[in-house]
């Protein structure tokens, strides 16, 4: 029901990330939806309970939460960890520099490091079953006493054992696959808007009226890695047996086959996206039955050869396999920095991106790293469970009894580049904060100097704890050289990839070029080292979702990470979390569009809410736009998203923003707030002459404890911003200006 009085203005309140309660944004005990459902709903206080907290004279307040839709399900949240690497993958286009990508280059690049990561996943699981229990354990005796569960596959000729074992992937993929079509049932799209672009606006930007419609790429990229997905088993199945089922030319041609659908899958992946389904299905049809096809005969092939291992070695191909798709991921890393480093060359002062627009090729490569230790942790982990706790390589291998159990030379470089990367950052990051400690002390003492000229001695450490607490607010801006030095790991690690190729991990490089041994068995222990310790970043990643499944709170600490990492369509990488935006957006547009028929609306947007807040005025109409105002506090939009997403978010799409609502736009920011910000800088390149859109708030008020009080004022930080008198005196005000 909807209990919206006759011409009442609403202030419509969007809250920030953790999922907070409709009664804390609110703040009011006892809440009624009026529209939306359970995912997300709009809320406001039962009729005769009161006015909500914070509530301006005359304007009716109501509450639109959206944190369900990301923190809701324990099953959900908990599964979204293992779709890590692909949210990195598909939010790395998204920061890319401002101005037209020339031929959609760095789509289209950002596309095949997400199809690397794809075919990642597959040699993970490949790497477990036929590699490591269907090859390397399995034929050995010590490997397989007390496992009665695997000494039946002993049973078996090594084609039928591979091909029984080839089911495991397929499910996994399929797992993978259902987690992502979850979307088409809770985040509900409405259709696209009735926005309009301004002149001289890009194709592509946020008031594209089908900006959140990711459903028809979606479904294309979904297709494609799936098809890659098989395609991988396919080769590395075919790759690992013998002929002797179906002759040597035969087979020889299937693996041919086989290893063309894969480069078939991977050059459509650089293609535009059909713009119609009948299109799609032209593409697809053929290659679906293609692949079922070459599926069902390698299967076959496997089932049909009987020769056995020659009881050395990892499985034939899975080597080269998986060094094939590190070389190809460097190669690409590559190339996506130096087209983009090229792009953001051109952007105009104004526009100049966060990490000098690398910002693309650095989450890219976190997300080929991330990729890289799951991968690598769940091949040790069980190599490690095989071989009864020892971790052999090629300087210390197991008994013959034993089986080799060896995993590729490239998980080894990944073990030892990820201890790296943990030294390094870590380094990097208290070097940064000890350089930058006095810069950010001095900016605060300027502030306490201008904001408290004169206190009293007694409030001498009241002054030093507002002045740190300013200080640590800052440290939002020193994160740049950590993330740029990720860059340089990730660059340096392209040199491991020659190694990669000609099979030679990190000991047998060490024994070559030491003589006598003992560089290796150090080498070798420290690569351990790095095993152990990527297997226990990824275990506390497993150890988090679990405690999502268990424990609310919980929950809410990992939909932080999700709020920020799945705002953005899934443009890239189909496996990712879906998009919540596609819902919360378009439901706003829909919401705010009814209330304008009854009389003004004021968005109020705090800390993200206040991103979902501008995004959805880019989707409004019009007609609509003469009746909304909006309201910011505690908002990140220049200080992160600006930074970080220029193309999408920038200055420019800002100003446009503040001119397509009149400016009727007012944001709150503290200086203690880590968060929020100013959203417009003083300069040639700021708000029109005569607007004021930033209101800086004194936090705390007062430093002396009012005399009616017992302690002295809070420091607020980041929450809350609706129980200051500035608050409602904006509402008042853009509430009249917009009557």
């Amino acid at each position: 029901m909807d209990e919206t009085p006759g011409r009442d203005a609403v202030e419509l309140r969007v809250h920030g990330i953790s999922g907070v309660t409709a009664e804390r944004i609110l703040d009011h005990p006892i809440v009624t939806r009026v529209a939306g459902n359970t995912h997300a709903g709009f809320f406001r206080p039962r009729p005769g309970s009161g006015t909500a907290g914070g509530a301006t004279d005359g304007v009716t307040v109501e509450a639109y939460r959206w944190g369900s839709l990301t923190a809701g399900a324990a099953v959900r949240t908990a599964s979204m960890l293992l779709l890590l690497p692909f949210m990195l993958s598909n939010l790395a286009i998204w920061l890319r520099p401002p101005g037209h990508d020339r031929w959609g280059l760095l789509g289209v690049l950002c596309r095949l490091i997400a199809g690397t990561l794809t075919a990642t996943f597959m040699l993970a699981a490949v790497g477990v079953t036929l590699d490591l229990v269907g090859w390397q354990c399995v034929p050995y005796p010590g490997c397989r006493a007390s496992r009665p569960y695997l000494a039946w596959l002993h049973n078996l000729p090594a084609g039928p054992r591979l091909a029984l074992l080839s089911i495991v992937p397929l499910l996994a993929l399929r797992v993978v696959w259902a987690i992502g079509t979850r979307s088409a049932r809770t985040f509900e799209g409405f259709g696209p808007s009735s926005a309009q672009r301004l002149p001289g606006e890009p194709a592509g930007s946020l008031t594209d009226p089908g900006f959140w419609q990711d459903e028809q790429t979606t479904g294309w990229l979904r297709q494609l890695h799936v098809v890659l997905g098989i395609g991988t088993l396919n080769v590395a199945l075919l790759a690992g047996i013998s002929p002797g089922g179906v002759g040597a030319p035969g087979h020889a041609a299937l693996f041919g086959v086989a290893v063309g659908l894969l480069v078939v899958g991977a050059a459509l992946l650089a293609l535009p996206v059909p713009a119609s389904p009948a299109g799609a299905r032209r593409f697809l049809r053929p290659l679906w039955v293609a692949t079922v096809v070459v599926t069902v005969c390698s299967l076959g092939s496997a089932a049909l050869a009987d020769a056995k291992p020659t009881g050395s070695g990892k499985l034939p191909g899975y080597e080269g396999a998986a060094a094939g798709v590190v070389a190809t991921q460097g190669i690409l890393l590559l190339v996506l920095t130096v087209v983009t480093y090229t792009r953001q060359r051109a952007a105009r002062d104004d526009e100049r991106p966060f990490l000098r627009g690398l910002g693309t090729p650095v989450v890219a490569a976190v997300a080929v790293s991330v990729g890289a230790a799951f991968t690598a942790t769940l091949v040790y982990r069980v190599a490690d469970a095989l071989d009864h706790g020892d971790i052999p390589d090629p300087i210390r291998p197991n008994p013959p009894i034993v089986g080799p159990l060896d995993p590729p030379v490239a998980y080894w470089w990944a073990a030892l580049a990820g201890l790296a990367a943990l030294l390094i950052g870590a380094a990097v990051t208290s070097v940064t904060l000890l350089l930058s400690r006095r810069r950010r002390r001095r900016q605060a003492a300027g502030i306490i100097e201008r904001d408290y000229p004169d206190v009293p001695a007694e409030d001498a450490h009241r002054l030093r704890l507002v002045r740190e607490t300013i200080a640590r607010s800052r440290i939002t801006e020193e994160l740049g050289p950590l993330l740029l030095a990720f860059l340089l790991i990730a660059s340096l690690g392209l040199a491991t990839v020659a190694f990669d190729v000609i099979g030679v991990g990190p000991t047998q490089l060490a024994d070559r070029l030491g003589g006598d041994g003992g560089a290796a068995v150090a080498l070798a222990y420290v690569t351990d080292a790095g095993v152990w310790v990527i297997s226990l970043l990824v275990l506390c990643l497993m150890i988090l979702g679990f405690r999502a499944y268990r424990s609310a709170q919980t929950r809410r600490v990992v939909a932080v990470l999700w709020d920020l990492g799945t705002f953005w369509p899934r443009m890239i990488h189909p496996f990712a979390p879906p998009c919540y935006a596609a819902r919360a957006v378009p439901e706003l547009a829909k919401r705010v569009t009814g209330l304008t028929a009854r009389g003004p609306v004021v968005i109020s947007g705090h800390s993200h809410g206040s991103v979902l807040a501008a995004a959805t005025i880019l989707q409004l109409p019009p007609s609509v736009l003469a009746r909304v105002s909006l309201l910011t506090y505690g908002s990140p939009l220049q200080r992160t998203y600006s930074r970080l997403y220029p193309a999408y978010l920038g200055p420019q799409t800002l100003r446009d923003l503040g001119g397509r609502i009149g400016w009727r736009w007012r944001n709150l920011w503290r200086d203690t707030d880590p968060i929020g910000g100013p959203i417009f800088p003083s300069g040639p390149h700021g708000t029109p002459p005569g607007v004021d859109v930033d209101v800086r708030l004194r936090d705390p008020r007062s430093l002396t404890i009012d005399r009616a009080d017992t302690v002295p004022p809070p420091i607020e930080g980041h929450w809350p911003y609706h129980t200051q008198a500035a608050y409602q005196a904006a509402i008042r005000e853009l509430t009249d200006r917009s009557r």
